[in-house]
Parts: C-alpha cells; structure tokens; sequence
C-alpha cells in the first residue's frame, strides 16, 4: 500500500513514516512544499496519515485543506492525529485539534482519529527537568514509537474505520518520571518561564504553552493505556 504521510517532515511524521515502511508499505513523506500542489503529490496514495505542525494557527483549515486534496485524488482512507481531550476549552491549540476532528468525521472518507497523550521524548530525563506546572500532576504519557505503531496498524489492518483512539503508554507524574531517571524537578512559575525559556517565542505560542501549563497544574492529562496496548497487542 502506498501511504502519504502529511507532515511527513516533523518528529510524529517521520516515525509514522518508518513504522509503515516495517511493515512493507511504500511511504509517500509530504511537508510544507507539497501543499503548493497536494493534489498531485497524492496521485497513487490508497491512504494518509494527516498531522499538523506543532501549534498550528489553524487545524481545521490545514484538514479541510488536506480533504479537499484526498477526495479530489480519490485516497479513500485517512487517520488523523489529535490529542488526548481535544475539546478543552482553556486549552487553544487542543481546541484546534477538536475541530480538525469534526471536519474528518464530516469528510466521507473512512477515518480514523488517534489522540495521544503527552510525549514523554518532550521531556529531557538526562538533566533536571523544568517544568512550569506541578510536578505531582497526573498524565498519560504517550511513547513517540508505540503512537507511530499504532498508527501503521490503523492503517494497514481492517477495523479500524470510524474509530477514536486515545492512546497512553504509561501513566505517571513528572515526578515519577524524574525519580525514576534519578534526576530532579524544577517547578518554576509561569511568568519566570515566560520571561526565560518561552521569550523567544511567538507570543500566540507562548500564550497558547503559558495556557497549557495552567491546565496541567489544575488537571494534568491523563489518558488510559488499555487502547494503545490492544492496539499493539501487549
């Protein structure tokens, strides 16, 4: 099977892309220089991985976009990559992803919708982890390899159309995490990490990160882990 991964160029991408080629299934790789002609970079594509640029202006416009390309060329099958609760309203760019999720359930293709939790490859574990929210709060972390596994099996296995999986590796703390790595936690406030590491920022996405953090410091992001382990049959 021939496979366009949309985004094919960032980190998600390029893993979904080599899960794929493990299982013998040609890889198309599209990054931001396809969308002047998406169409034609689809010709002979039987299905599409579609996942945006980390904190992208415009999810819904950036899907509705790949749709029109998938159904003009005739690709029948798509998976779209979300995020565990896409609808959080204090959370913009998750909001986003909650409308690309509306416009591919609309699309009449056969969709599928994988929503992952928070990256644990986000997390530096050789050195003090710096984070600005508590350390205590609880998350479904996701692992960048099992998200790009399960990707590949929605795609290349029957039974997966018109599915929504929430998908967690393990769940755990930072602090959990950085006992485990032997190393320590730094809780800063949210306007020391403004003015630090998130200053060089675009001030939408600092805004948009600054609005993240007070959102895990209230509720964390846990997710279950049953999904990605039946997924992956472990």
């Amino acid at each position: 099977m021939r496979t366009a991964v949309l985004g094919g160029t960032g980190k998600t991408g390029r893993a979904v892309a080599a899960a794929l080629e493990r299982r013998g299934h040609e890889v198309v790789p599209l990054g931001r220089a396809a969308w002047a002609d998406l169409p034609a970079a689809l010709v002979g594509c039987e299905a599409a991985y579609l996942v945006a640029p980390n904190m992208h202006p415009d999810e819904s416009g950036y899907a509705r976009t790949a749709v029109s390309a998938l159904r003009a060329t005739g690709v029948p099958r798509v998976a779209l990559h979300s995020v565990v609760a896409p609808y959080a309203p204090a959370m913009p760019h998750h909001l986003g992803k909650a409308a690309a999720e509306d416009v591919v359930r609309r699309s009449g293709l056969a969709w599928t919708v994988l929503q992952p939790g928070a990256y644990l490859q986000n997390l530096d574990l050789s050195r003090t982890v710096r984070i600005a929210y508590r350390a205590d709060a609880p998350f479904g972390f996701a692992d960048l390899a099992d998200v790009a596994e399960a990707a590949a099996v929605v795609l290349t296995e029957p039974g997966h159309e018109g599915a929504t999986y929430e998908l967690a590796s393990r769940r755990a703390t930072v602090a959990d995490l950085a006992a485990e790595a032997g190393v320590d936690v730094e809780v800063v406030s949210p306007a020391r990490w403004a003015a630090t590491d998130g200053a060089a920022l675009d001030a939408r996405v600092r805004d948009w990160l600054l609005a993240m953090f007070a959102y895990y410091d209230a509720h964390g992001l846990p997710a279950g882990t049953l999904p990605l382990r039946t997924l992956l049959g472990r």
